[in-house]
């Protein structure tokens, strides 16, 4: 695996430290770049739409933080989507995500797609 790897280095309601750099609105990230002030079409549940591009990246695992009290939804029907593509989905509160995803990237391709307040 590439040792460029990113890291998070730290994680608080409403802000997250990558590569010692801050952003204050929610992220994805892929082995090779971050999109950040990430948009779901509706706010507080997760849609095919909003993961389009991680799907069509096709990472080992995905990692969908949940928010700080863990607001974000993820529904069964998009659960059953991931995985018929053979995608690993872990889904955590962000609290816990960050740190999954700091595990599991250097050993296989990983996409976090992460909520960062409620």
């Amino acid at each position: 695996m590439a040792k460029d790897i990113m890291t998070i280095d730290d994680y608080t309601f409403g802000s997250i430290v990558i590569d010692g750099l801050r952003y204050d609105s929610d992220v994805k990230i892929f082995p090779d770049r971050i999109i950040s002030s990430w948009w779901r079409k509706e706010g507080h549940l997760l849609r095919i739409e909003d993961i389009a591009d991680v799907l069509e990246s096709k990472p080992e695992v995905l990692i969908v933080g949940t928010g700080y009290s863990g607001c974000l939804r993820v529904p069964d029907s998009l659960r059953r989507q991931i995985a018929d593509q053979g995608i690993i989905l872990i889904v955590e509160e962000t609290t816990k995500a960050w740190k999954t995803y700091n595990r599991l990237s250097s050993v296989r391709r990983v996409v976090a797609a992460l909520h960062l307040t409620c």
